[in-house]
């Protein structure tokens, strides 16, 4: 199979780009849309037909696992996110930057002036 850039002067066929899974049918001569980067292949559209339920296929037997997975990942995020804040509370140094001690030196009685 070759690959067909965008903007390049083909003949008649099915091109298919692969990035999107866009469809792009040339009736006689014509130029593939231009975007930036895209790339095209020739197929057959026997074989586009065939693919689809190839891939709803795949998808089907796949969407269990998937499921699966998706709720594996989330279950390991919430306990993760608990056993950091557990450690975050174990780990405190009794720094509190939002107590501010600014009263100042603490004035003595004049009998303890007169004492010294």
């Amino acid at each position: 199979m070759r690959k067909y850039v965008g903007g390049e002067k083909v003949g008649k066929g099915t091109y298919w780009k692969f990035s999107d899974g866009t469809r792009v049918d040339v009736l006689d001569e014509g130029i593939l849309p231009a975007d930036t980067g895209s790339s095209f292949i020739r197929v057959h559209p026997g074989i586009v037909l065939l693919a689809g339920p190839v891939i709803g296929l795949f998808y089907v037997f796949s969407l269990p696992f998937i499921a699966v997975g998706t709720v594996l990942v989330l279950a390991g995020k919430k306990a993760c996110s608990a056993l950091f804040n557990v450690l975050g509370n174990l780990a405190s140094f009794g720094w509190r930057p939002s107590e501010a001690h600014l009263t100042g030196k603490k004035k003595r009685n004049k009998k303890e002036k007169e004492h010294r």
